[in-house]
């Protein structure tokens, strides 16, 4: 299997990727191909003893900056590391893509030029969080604003394949985000989708308020992509608010201290917990093969677990998963 990655993406690119995906050669027995700069991709490597054993590089001297128009991945830069590994991925030339550069350059370059699975109508961006019963996924988390409720429909299918193959969550529940959990409220966009998901081929499990996301009664939560990303950056800061009180809480006293010394290994745990990097990254899903967006701040360890994370989506064929689902939902809709 061979994981293509755009080593340019991300705040601590090249080397944080370069480690990362050196531990995943090693660790995962993947293949590895770096998009970029191979005279830098070597030098970074060579300074930091890192072996490229396993690892091929595809040169490019372009990047596509946070900054950039998203269109310029398929335009101007159409030649960034990013777009050619995407290139890599419609030539058949790697089995998974990963880049933790810019969100809407990824969306629109494997949008055109990957392309969407075969019936769906937009590509949807896919966090998993941590919640107290395991994991959760929000989905759309931000690629697309305004939707139509056959793709929150859509996402909902999308959404339930990756947990139930990848995770092995028998029957996900997949709840639809809306400001009460009645099935009369919301904007005529959820209440159409709330009425389509019914009779959709996922466990639905009805309303679900942002209250409730954390307590993982549901594993999938499905919205436009506006309210997604507003529930993930605040989903977010919580986490980070939490940690940085429970670091005063312990550190601001000596009894705090004492406290901190006994429960150490419980800190430690909460704190793997919450950590992005544990879970890997975003999928964007609904592309024809599986593409990972790392966090933006990602390190090795969170490039290594989004390398595995991509290998896990290959070899449960999440995306021949979601187009069964997709004609069985066809059929669905044919004989209503």
């Amino acid at each position: 299997m061979r994981i293509i990655v755009d080593a340019f993406g991300g705040d601590n690119a090249p080397l944080e990727v370069i480690k990362g995906s050196a531990m995943a050669v090693k660790e995962l027995g993947v293949d590895i191909t770096l998009t970029g700069d191979e005279e830098i991709i070597k030098k970074v490597a060579d300074e930091n003893g890192i072996s490229l054993d396993g690892i091929e590089i595809r040169d490019t001297k372009v990047v596509i900056d946070i900054h950039d128009e998203p269109t310029m991945v398929i335009k101007e830069k159409d030649d960034c590391s990013m777009a050619v590994g995407l290139k890599m991925l419609a030539n058949d030339e790697g089995d998974a893509f990963l880049s933790a550069g810019s969100t809407g350059a990824l969306v629109v370059g494997a949008t055109f030029i990957a392309k969407r699975i075969k019936g769906i109508k937009r590509a949807a961006l896919a966090p998993i969080l941590p919640a107290d019963k395991g994991y959760i996924m929000i989905i759309d988390g931000g690629a697309n604003v305004d939707c139509r409720p056959e793709m929150l429909v859509q996402f909902g299918i999308m959404g339930s394949c990756y947990m139930e193959k990848v995770l092995g969550i028998h029957s996900p529940k997949v709840g639809l985000i809306n400001v009460g959990a009645e099935d009369t409220k919301g904007r005529e966009l959820e209440l159409e989708a709330y009425r389509m998901f019914r009779t959709a081929p996922v466990n639905f499990y009805g309303n679900l308020e942002a209250r409730d996301l954390p307590n993982g009664e549901c594993q999938v939560a499905v919205s436009d992509g506006f309210t997604g990303n507003v529930a993930l950056k605040l989903y977010e800061g919580m986490g980070l608010f939490f940690a940085k009180m429970l670091k005063g809480m312990f550190k601001g006293s000596l009894g705090g201290k004492i406290a901190y010394l006994l429960m150490k290994k419980e800190v430690a745990a909460f704190k793997k917990k919450i950590d992005y990097s544990e879970v890997g990254g975003a999928v964007l899903m609904g592309i024809s093969k599986p593409v990972i967006k790392a966090h933006g701040s990602s390190d090795a360890k969170a490039f290594f677990n989004a390398i595995r994370q991509a290998k896990n989506c290959v070899e449960n064929d999440v995306v021949g998963e979601i187009s069964r689902s997709l004609e069985v939902l066809k059929a669905t809709a044919e004989k209503e």
